[in-house]
């Protein structure tokens, strides 16, 4: 499932994949698998990504 919640937080804060990727310590691959939906980030991930972003994780990880 795409995690389009994410990559429209990314979007919102101005950030590329590249700078979100920087900031939590991660490849611009890893965030790109994120958003695809390849590839569910470790908690310590998530959690970064969240910070980054200004969101909780039910804002961004939590399926509806």
């Amino acid at each position: 499932m795409k995690n389009v919640k994410m990559k429209m937080a990314r979007v919102e804060s101005d950030m590329s994949q590249e700078e979100l990727a920087k900031a939590v310590g991660a490849t611009r691959q890893t965030i790109s698998m994120i958003e695809s939906g390849n590839y569910n980030p470790t908690l310590k991930l998530a959690v970064a990504i969240c910070k980054s972003l200004g969101k909780t994780l039910n804002d961004l990880f939590w399926e509806e």
